[in-house]
């Protein structure tokens, strides 16, 4: 029994855009608005860009066809899918599902600190210039013990509310709204941004090219910031694939999804750097910018109290659109192979994964002084399992599975409808799925595991 809707058949998605929609939403997150634009500046600025747009084509391209051809071919979820074709292999679905599951309990703690401070900037409560002022205020507020759970809890259902509504109903509707408006309110900063007086620094420390600064590590930083911006090798791919008909163009999607996400996050370049250097601040990666750098830029400008809940509804949609797929990847496990109707399944996990975030939440808190592995508190422990080990080892095992295991061939007669297509890319994507992203991901694993 797969995910089904009441006429007894497997859902699926109701047009074409609203898959494209739904599957980059997955893909854009909260690191396209603050990682891409520092790692571009810090790597070459329009240098780290061309050598990102490769890794895109070699990479992104290459496992976001593999994910979605799985999922389409045998209409399951990401344990299931790979049990279908090789039944020994569904350990690797599992991998999968786990990093989904671990990602969303620490992901909504983040996605509450969005929300909260969407909450403050609709009451005027960031009209505060003062970077270290802005600071002490977000260390406030993640290490207080109850307020951050509470509006972990608020992200939480909001992701359980359009999950609940299935495919067409939920997923594919909110993608519609949220990508579009996404995607308005991102010009409207980004027209804001580079209208600025001395906004020019910031445009030429993203696009400029200092091709000098091209190096094994650019190369690599590149090929890391590919792999986790689209979100590939934990089965989202595999179950958002799984709601397509038999006559979609796979390729095609495998295309347009990678390259929306990269729009995005150029575009969040656009919008971020020219006025943090308008302003004089640093443009320092991580949460910083997000919740620090940008309500100072927002407090200087004209109108800034508008821009700043434009901003902030902006994170917000970035937030929901990944974490609405990620609790899809567990969902669609539970109820493809357990056969718990979809509306019970979504409540309980939304349930079980809020539970689990709590303590990601309290470790800024009350419960800082616990470490888990290593030095790293639970936060640092979701992060670090699921992301430098489960995401990466995911990627190289669907490469290996699909170039080696399942066959090229296979893959690619279902890329091409059986050969109604015209897969011109078929023979050059075979070679790299089969030899040249599993080395690129092996590095960025190794990478990622020495730190």
């Amino acid at each position: 029994m797969a995910n089904v809707n009441n006429s007894g058949e497997r859902e699926q998605w109701g047009s074409k855009i609203g898959f494209i929609l739904a599957a980059a939403g997955s893909a854009v997150g909260l690191g396209n608005l603050w990682k891409f634009p520092y790692m571009a500046g810090k790597n070459g600025g329009g240098a780290f860009v061309l050598v990102y747009f490769v890794m895109l084509f070699l990479v992104g391209f290459t496992l976001m066809l593999a994910e979605i051809v799985v999922g389409r071919h045998t209409q399951l979820n990401a344990i299931g899918a790979y049990r279908k074709i090789r039944k020994n292999w569904a350990w690797v679905g599992a991998l999968g599902v786990l990093a989904g599951f671990i990602i969303l309990s620490f992901y909504s703690v983040v996605g509450g600190w969005v929300t909260a401070y969407l909450v403050k900037a609709l009451s005027g409560g960031l009209k505060i210039t003062d970077a270290q002022t802005l600071g002490n205020m977000f260390g406030q507020l993640i290490s207080d013990a109850r307020t951050p759970i509470f509006y972990h809890a608020i992200f939480m259902i909001a992701t359980l509310l359009i999950v609940y509504g299935g495919i067409g109903g939920g997923i594919e509707k909110a993608s519609k709204i949220m990508m579009p408006a996404l995607f308005i309110i991102i010009i409207i900063l980004v027209l804001r941004s580079v209208t600025l007086p001395g906004a020019f620094k910031g445009i030429e420390y993203l696009f400029v090219p200092d091709f000098s600064k091209i190096n094994i590590g650019v190369i690599l930083d590149a090929l890391g910031q590919v792999f986790f911006s689209l979100s590939l090798g934990m089965g989202c791919m595999i179950t958002y694939g799984s709601y397509l008909s038999k006559d979609t163009n796979i390729p095609e999607s495998a295309v347009t999804i990678p390259l929306i996400d990269t729009a995005v996050a150029l575009l969040a370049g656009l919008a971020v750097l020219p006025a943090v250097f308008a302003f004089g601040f640093e443009p320092a990666a991580g949460p910083g910018l997000v919740f620090i750098t940008f309500p100072a830029v927002f407090a200087k400008m004209p109108l800034g109290g508008i821009f700043s809940i434009l901003f902030f509804v902006l994170v917000l949609f970035a937030a929901l659109t990944s974490s609405i797929s990620l609790l899809e990847v567990v969902v669609a496990y539970v109820v493809d192979e357990w056969k718990i109707k979809r509306k019970i399944a979504t409540v309980a996990l939304a349930f079980i994964i809020f539970l689990i975030g709590i303590p990601a939440s309290l470790s800024f808190g009350p419960w800082a002084h616990i470490k888990v592995l290593g030095d790293r508190g639970f936060f640092d422990t979701y992060d670090f399992i699921s992301s430098n080990i489960l995401l990466p080892l995911g990627g190289l095992l669907l490469c290996i599975f699909v170039g080696w295991v399942w066959g090229t061939d296979k893959a690619v007669k279902e890329a091409s409808n059986d050969g109604q297509l015209e897969f011109k890319l078929a023979p050059f994507w075979s070679f790299l799925v089969k030899y040249v992203a599993p080395v690129a991901i092996a590095i960025v694993f190794v990478r990622s595991l020495i730190g």
